[in-house]
């Protein structure tokens, strides 16, 4: 059972869980329902781990050649893929099941919807195909903050599709550093991912794009929710730490700053998660 629920990638889940507890609280307005919110992230647990074991599935041989990755349960022989993606598929359809009986309409539609683009949008069209796999497959991990609207309001406003926004770019410094310092396994598998590709400072250069996109965004996200001004102050401090260590990155290219730059993007997204929630409770 452990090597099983290793398919599902629980470490990664986890953020998108970070993600969609804001957006329930933002949808309601308030203290969202409490069995809305169990299945809510159940059927997103599910989900996001069912996908990522399709993911594995199609990776399988790729794993191999990747130290990260080689002891993947597939990739040792522990689970076969017949059994993997029979896995997959059962927890996929549980988790749709959940949201079509305790959510809504449109928050089934939306959660099959990024199963399937993570599946066949990104693991398989764009991964292995373009050095912006992950800046267009990456919409697969904004789905949650719209899921979270939706199965609130089957509905959706504004407001969560500057979530949305927030996550997209928020998604690709984030996982560049990550590549930089895995760039070798990318390189052995043929994986494009951008750091293999292309020269370091053009690396940094896209993330400078990409993180000033979400720092607007995530001062947007708090007007159009409208919570206090409070909220906008504390913000910008966590900019100013995420940016200090891309600042450093920038100055000194490196495997170790590059990884205190993934680290603190991660804790970049759990505190303004939690910063939206305290909004909408003093609101």
């Amino acid at each position: 059972m452990k090597q099983y629920i290793s398919l599902m990638k629980l470490r990664v889940v986890e953020l998108l869980l970070v993600t969609t507890v804001p957006a329930l609280f933002l949808a309601t307005n308030g203290i969202p329902d409490l069995s809305l919110t169990f299945w809510s992230l159940l059927g997103g647990t599910l989900a996001a781990g069912g996908a990522n074991a399709f993911n594995m599935v199609i990776e399988s041989d790729t794993d191999k050649l990747m130290k990260r990755t080689a002891n993947r349960p597939i990739s040792t022989g522990q689970i076969s893929k017949r059994n993997a993606l029979l896995f997959s598929s059962i927890i996929s359809l549980l988790s749709l099941a959940i949201f079509y009986i305790f959510t809504t309409e449109l928050a089934t539609v939306l959660t099959a919807l990024a199963i399937i683009f993570y599946v066949f949008g990104y693991t398989i069209a764009l991964k292995r195909h373009t050095s912006q796999n992950i800046v267009w497959g990456g919409i697969a991990g904004c789905m949650p903050v719209l899921i979270g609207q939706a199965a609130v309001t089957n509905s959706l406003t504004a407001t969560s599709w500057l979530f949305f926004l927030l996550i997209f770019f928020w998604t690709p410094p984030h996982f560049w550093a990550l590549a930089v310092r895995y760039k070798d396994d990318y390189a052995a598998a043929g994986i494009p991912m951008l750091p293999v590709v292309a020269p370091i400072r053009s690396v940094i250069n896209q993330m400078w794009f990409h993180s000033l996109a979400m720092v607007i965004v995530s001062l947007l996200v708090i007007r159009s929710a409208g919570l206090s001004n409070w909220l906008f102050v504390i913000t910008l401090l966590l900019i100013v730490g995420w940016k200090r260590q891309l600042i450093k990155l920038t100055k000194q290219p490196s495997e170790v700053n590059a990884g205190k730059l993934f680290q603190a993007s991660i804790i970049f997204l759990s505190i303004y998660s939690f910063l939206l929630v305290l909004g909408v409770l003093l609101k």
